[in-house]
């Protein structure tokens, strides 16, 4: 977990941001895919890997978060 460590805020918080975003029309993946979860209806693996792909930079957001104020 040490590459956390080396990762800045600044650039973590814009990739992070952008990938909540992307595409920025008609409507984000992640909220796109957040309601197919809600609805019970993301079931292709490819939308699962793609809900995922966009949630990484901010998983690695937290886990840094979590990190710097658990030391």
């Amino acid at each position: 977990m040490a590459f956390l460590d080396k990762i800045p805020y600044s650039i973590l918080i814009v990739i992070a941001g952008f990938m909540l975003l992307a595409p920025f029309r008609p409507m984000p993946h992640v909220v796109e895919k957040l309601i197919m979860l809600k609805n019970q209806t993301l079931t292709k693996p490819i939308d699962i890997f793609d809900l995922f792909y966009h949630l990484v930079p901010t998983i690695i957001l937290m886990l840094k978060v979590y990190r710097d104020y658990t030391k």
